[in-house]
């Protein structure tokens, strides 16, 4: 018996998909929820799972732009599977151990230590279209999918690995199209309309790092045994935000029309790097938040998004973002409004540069920032009053625990 496989509602409102990519091979054998392929829409990338197991016959071609409801395979469920895979399903594993994503928010390739079994070594469908085309043998390329299977991402890097930097000998004049991704363009098509339909501006300001460099240096290591995450950049910038945004509503308040919408809970953006692009997923009430779940959450998005297994709801909403352009070396830059929020804060790297403090130069660890802001409902004074009070929090960490000063607490001022 066949069973047919359609494309699921992935969402409101999206009524159309792109098979972004094949897991399984047509012929290939398929378990119960196995994952078969990778859907793309407008705002997400979801996993099409199988539904019975069987052989799986591919009805659609990748990269092509599919109806919700439309039949994209078939699964012979009466077919047995392969002699030896049964077995090799109960092969007991070593444990995945996942490692935290890079300081601050960009998705790091997986290092997990896999046992071996059938999908070791084994490439994806897209995976195996990239290694083929470039001459990649594949027990030359690390897997980091599951089980050890080498994914996209991983054949891409390979790919990048294998690139001849020598100087051609013979000038190149040859172009290629591609097609843009339905993701790629509902992302062009927000930032266009940012620009377009707001009013803003950026104001900028300078952060001494020394004083959270000490913090990270003295609390690092009792902070990962009590907690099990790293303490990095991200949790204090978040914490400052929220602390901020909470003296100046107006940055965590949207336009409705004619209306100002005002926020009494922070659900913080954080732009994300992924091998898919730009992901931009959102922690709820983080004005609530320890600065360990914050790591943790960080964690939990940033590897949500190497996977592309970000869900809908974990990309919808958000009061405030927060953007990261110093993982790539960015010195300095002008973010642009994630709509309909009213700001964005853009961090950049961490330079040691010569200060003035009492009189003497002395070297510290400065990083510019940036406040991007909608002038419409947010006026200068209050754009600046924000990213210095960021500013103090971050060069006073201490006064993050009540968002005060130490003194003044003991003091009941």
């Amino acid at each position: 018996m066949a069973i047919e496989l359609k494309i699921p509602s992935v969402g409101e409102s999206v009524t159309q998909v792109t098979i972004a990519a094949w897991l399984k091979e047509d012929g290939e054998y398929v378990e119960m929820d196995e994952a078969v392929a990778e859907l793309e829409s407008d705002k997400a990338t979801v996993e099409l799972n199988a539904e019975k197991s069987g052989i799986l016959k591919i009805l659609v071609e990748e990269g092509e732009d599919v109806e919700i409801g439309t039949v994209v395979a078939s699964i012979d469920t009466d077919a047995e599977a392969p002699a030896g895979l049964s077995e090799s399903k109960t092969e007991s594993s070593a444990p995945v151990k996942e490692e935290t994503p890079a300081p601050i928010i960009e998705a790091p390739a997986s290092k997990a230590d896999v046992s071996q079994n059938y999908a070791t070594g084994t490439p994806s469908p897209a995976a195996g279209k990239i290694l083929a085309e470039k001459g990649i043998n594949t027990s030359a390329v690390k897997g980091t999918g599951k089980d050890g299977r080498i994914t996209k991402y991983d054949a891409m890097i390979a790919e990048a690995g294998a690139m001849d930097y020598s100087t051609p000998t013979e000038p190149s004049r040859g172009q290629e199209r591609k097609k843009m991704s339905n993701l790629r363009k509902t992302i062009a098509r927000r930032l266009v309309s940012a620009k377009n339909e707001t009013a803003m501006l950026t104001t900028f300001n300078e952060v001494n790092m020394q004083p959270i460099f000490d913090t990270r240096k003295k609390y690092k290591e009792k902070f990962k045994e009590a907690h099990g995450v790293g303490l990095g950049f991200m949790s204090f910038f978040t914490r400052a935000c929220a602390l901020a945004l909470q003296k100046y509503p107006k940055v965590n308040a949207f336009l409705d029309g004619e209306e100002m919408v005002m926020n009494d809970f922070v659900d913080v953006s954080i732009a994300v790097s992924s091998p898919k692009g730009l992901m931009v997923p959102v922690m709820r009430n983080v004005e609530n938040m320890t600065m360990w779940e914050i790591e943790g959450e960080v964690k939990r998005l940033a590897l949500k998004a190497r996977d592309a297994k970000l869900t809908i709801p974990e990309m919808t909403g958000g009061t405030f973002t927060i953007t990261n352009g110093g993982v790539f070396g960015s010195m300095l830059s002008t973010p642009i409004i994630n709509p309909p929020q009213s700001a964005i804060l853009g961090m950049h790297n961490i330079v040691e540069r010569a200060v003035v403090e009492n009189g003497n130069i002395i070297a510290r660890p400065i990083m510019y920032v940036a406040l991007s802001y909608d002038h419409r409902i947010i006026d200068g004074k209050e754009s600046v009053g924000f990213l210095v009070t960021v500013k103090n929090y971050l060069e006073n960490p201490e006064t993050m625990l009540m968002g005060k000063d130490p003194m003044e607490i003991l003091m009941g001022l």
